[in-house]
């Protein structure tokens, strides 16, 4: 491996003579002898074989050569600036990396917002999302897989915060048969149709999400794909209102009038797995989601 010919710190010196327009200005910044900043620089041009300033009166300008090496010596300088201030957090407990389960009845656009006010005070954490159903989310929280989880059933020892209620609409096609009732009776009446359902992401489980009466049921991963099967005129489901809102307004989904249950609704909880271990960055984004549910609703 060769040896580089220049140092950080001369590449930082040419950064103030020319940012501060000379080297009597850089150097008071800089609290250096103009002097030692001529050295530096005359000894990088030496090393490098090449003139990045031209002097003309009191002020240093860049030549073109020095023009390019000086944009890429920022990104240089700012990458070694990062990788301090890293060692630093680091150092004192900030988390480099955080996950969080978010059960997918949750709005993703709710979460986002808290996250994008996280992201200027992030200094470089790293998020990890994990969409995950009933038991799924569970496990994470029982397994200290997850730094935060949002979760409707809450296992067992853990408290919790309450941050929602999620609304689940029974829908289908406007064209479909079940669209042309007025009311739906009873359970046996819906059991003769195709039901779509959410599958449940445990490992040690066969829970989906929803009503599960049907004979015909047909199971997938997330409500998004439950939608596309739905607008070809295929099935029912329960979902979420903030998931098929615009579907509604045009008209491609409709409500279906379950005598007795035309909504059905579940109680979203911001949990903390393990206390004891929670750093700096996980409580700041916790209290950045609950800020959410604090805000005026627009």
């Amino acid at each position: 491996m060769s040896q580089a010919k220049s140092t950080l710190e001369q590449w930082r010196i040419v950064q103030a003579v020319v940012d501060f327009g000379g080297y009597a200005q850089a150097a008071e910044q800089l609290n250096k002898s103009q002097s030692s900043l001529n050295h530096a620089v005359a000894k990088l041009q030496n090393q490098l074989g090449i003139n990045l300033l031209e002097v003309k009166g009191r002020k240093a300008y860049l030549t073109e050569q020095g023009e390019v090496l000086l944009r890429r010596s920022r990104h240089l300088t700012q990458s070694v600036e990062e990788l301090e201030q890293l060692a630093t957090n680091l150092g004192q407990g900030w988390e480099p990396n955080l996950t969080i389960a978010r059960e997918i009845i949750y709005p993703i656009d709710t979460l986002v917002e808290a996250l994008n006010a996280f992201l200027p005070h992030s200094r470089g954490t790293r998020i990890t999302i994990i969409d995950s159903v009933i038991t799924g989310t569970q496990e994470l929280i029982q397994n200290n897989q997850v730094d935060i989880a949002i979760c409707a059933a809450l296992p067992k020892g853990h408290i919790a915060e309450p941050l929602c209620e999620a609304v689940f609409e029974l829908v289908c096609h406007p064209e479909h048969p079940l669209a042309q009732l007025d009311y739906i009776e009873d359970d046996k009446q819906l059991a003769q149709h195709l039901q779509i359902v959410i599958k449940d992401t445990g490992l040690k489980s066969s829970n989906d999400i929803g009503w599960l009466k049907s004979e015909q049921r047909w199971t997938v991963s997330n409500f998004h794909e439950a939608k596309s099967i739905l607008a070809k005129n295929i099935g029912f489901c329960w979902m979420p209102s903030f998931v098929i809102k615009q579907e509604l307004v045009n008209k491609q989904l409709t409500r279906l009038q379950l005598r007795g249950s035309t909504q059905r609704k579940a109680i979203l909880n911001l949990v903390v797995p393990n206390r004891d271990q929670q750093g700096p960055a996980s409580k700041l984004l916790e209290n950045l989601i609950l800020l959410q549910h604090k805000l005026p609703m627009n």
